[in-house]
Parts: C-alpha cells; structure tokens; sequence
C-alpha cells in the first residue's frame, strides 16, 4: 500500500481534492443535496484543506466501526406494548419487524433511499450500522456520558475531542454517545484523514456511515447545514502516542479548526474520552513495517502481534465521555478567521478545556475495568 497522506489541522493551504469515491451500490438511489452555500474553492477546483481528522489505523477501524442508530429501540417498543393479550402483543411485534426488514430489504434492492452528497446512507446508518457497533458500546465498555445537553439541539456545531486508543475506536463510542444520548438524536458526521478512503470496503462504510474527508471545504459545507460535526485534532499524533503518555494531549496544531468553526459560526464543543488509552496499550513501535504496510505506526502492545488475532481483541475498559460548555464563536467578525492570534487562544482554550476534564475524570474514576 502507498504511504497514506495526512491532512495536517495546521495547514490552511488550498489543494487540489476530490471527494473520496463515487458510490458503488447506490447508483439508484437519490443524491440529497446539503441545504446552504457552496464551500470556497481554489481555481483549479480544490478544496481548502482542514486541520487534524480521525488518523491513520484509525482509518480501518474508525470507518468500518462508524455504524449509525437506533434499530434496538424500534423493536424493543413492539415487544413492550401493552396492547392486547401478551402472546398476541408479542406476536403482532414479531410481525411488524418482520415487516418492516422486508420493506428495508426492498428499498435497498430498488434503490428507493437516498444519500446525500457526501453519501451519508441515514437509514442504512440507523437501521444497520448503529445497532452492530451498540453492543461495544453498552455491553464491551460499558459508555458513561455526561453534558451531552451541552451539544445544541438544533444547528451546526463542532465537537473537539482527544483522540487515542491505537485503533479509533473513540470516534465511534463518541457517534454513538450523540445519536443515543442526544434528546433530538442527533447524528455525529466524523472527519477523517485519506487512509480512510482509500482501504477497499472502509471506504463504503466510512461514507455511508457519515465520514468524509477532513478539508476546510466540506467541514464548512456541513456545519452551514446545520450539522453535527466530530473532529480530532491530535491525528495520528494522539492516537499512535506511547502508554507511557496517556492521557497527556499532544499538539492540536495552529487553529484550523477554529478557524473553520469561526467561518461557519457555530460553537465549538469540547469532549473529553477516558478510557480508550488503555484498551491497547501501545509499548512499541515497528516503524521499519509501518513504512512497508504504509501505516504511519505499526503498534506493539503486550498482546499484539504476539497472540496472533486473539491479540486485536481490546481490553474491556470502562468508558466515560464527557461534553464541555460550548465555545460561542458567532459574535466575532468574518476576518476573524484570519486572525493567528484569536487562532491561537481560542485553541489553547479549547485544548485546556479538555486537558483539565481528563484529568477530573481521572481523579474520580474508580479502575480502569470498573
């Protein structure tokens, strides 16, 4: 495989890119076209890069993990509805979702769905992606959230979180934790760096599942939109760190996603993730193999590679994501976004935000299992 590029979030240069894919399997399928103006372009049709997406393995993982919403709930309310008899209740909700999968199925044979321009697949998301993932979450490692009133309910919005884990197993329990926990059940739409997109099958899920390419143009375009928009600033840099600095945030580089976030007008959200750190933990680095596989590490942990496959089973920690005061971004000026001083304080601000949650968590945890 060919080294992957990584989007840095300090570069505000513009480069030439195109949208990862064309979609494969929907060609049936109607394009939902995003509400608001068109992102800026380059002369030669580029697109601005962003600053800091989801990394590198985290490709892998990230994309293919990123499964979107609630089927459990859906069928749960026909097995506890009251009415009628119970066996004849239980029966006519059997029925329903019996019904219900066929007439999925029949959408997606017919191409009678939609996706949007990016190929965000919703229904694929919340029908089928989201409940396959939502056992990890619950059941695996056990998910506390706290603050996610502190995400708007209504309009665009940037969530900032650490990132880390070795694998990007974070970015998913952080989708879940939105679109489960959320009252107006939000979706989370994660940004990610080019490996992503360039792994066969990774890529479908990545898209439909709500990813897309971390540049300034189309983190722009979605927060314009009114969504809910997920980065990582620390990049490979969090994700591939040493255990021995766990938890100790690495550089969030020189503001670029303020800077989008400045130009969009929405808040910044800070969130802090205890608990992925330890769920692999990193003592080593193969980077001879990582510049042959084309990763930008090859990770060592006291299981992998040693035990073979049983050795990419993560350790069952106990999870806690917690959602910080917004950062209202909408009183400053346009030509605000080109200003390296604001930059800079506001992502000092929003780093230490997080910094100093982790290590509230910290404090107050328990164990790392429970």
């Amino acid at each position: 495989m060919a080294d992957a590029k990584v989007i840095p979030f300090d570069d505000d240069r513009s480069r030439a890119r195109r949208r990862p894919g064309g979609r494969a399997d929907g060609e049936a399928a109607a394009v939902r076209a995003l509400p608001g103006p068109q992102g800026p372009q380059d002369p030669e049709g580029g697109r601005e890069a962003l600053p800091g997406a989801q990394g590198g393995p985290e490709a892998g993982a990230g994309a293919a993990a990123t499964v979107g919403a609630d089927a459990g709930a859906e069928n749960g309310a026909g097995e506890n509805s009251t009415d009628g008899a119970g066996p004849r209740a239980g029966s006519g909700g059997w029925e329903r979702r019996l019904a219900g999968g066929l007439a999925f199925l029949r959408r997606r044979v017919t191409g009678d769905y939609e996706v949007d321009e990016f190929g965000y697949d919703e229904e694929l998301t919340d029908q089928v992606l989201m409940s396959l993932i939502r056992p990890l979450y619950e059941k695996y490692f056990r998910v506390e959230v706290k603050g996610v009133e502190n995400i708007p309910a209504e309009g665009g919005a940037l969530i900032v979180a650490n990132h880390s884990g070795t694998l990007p197993l974070d970015g998913l329990m952080m989708q879940v934790a939105v679109h489960d926990h959320h009252p107006a059940g939000r979706h989370l739409r994660l940004l990610a760096a080019d490996l992503v997109f360039v792994l066969p099958i990774v890529n479908e899920l990545a898209r439909k599942a709500g990813h897309t390419l971390a540049c300034a143009e189309d983190a722009e375009r979605l927060l314009r939109a009114g969504e809910i928009v997920g980065v990582m600033p620390e990049g490979f840099k969090g994700i591939g760190k040493p255990f021995g600095e766990r938890y100790k945030l690495q550089r969030f580089g020189r503001g670029g996603f303020v800077s989008t976030a400045l130009r969009a007008g929405v808040p910044i959200v800070p969130c802090s993730i205890v608990g992925a750190e330890e769920i692999y933990p990193m003592i080593g680095n193969a980077k001879t193999l990582a510049r042959v596989l084309g990763f930008p590490y090859f990770p060592l942990t006291p299981t992998f590679p040693w035990l073979g496959p049983l050795g990419a089973l993560p350790l069952p920690t106990k999870w806690t994501i917690q959602f910080g005061e917004p950062i209202p971004t909408d009183s400053y000026a346009p030509e605000a976004a080109e200003d390296p001083m604001l930059m800079f304080n506001l992502t000092d601000q929003v780093r230490e935000q997080i910094q100093h949650t982790l290590y509230k968590l910290l404090v107050q945890r328990r164990s790392v299992f429970f």
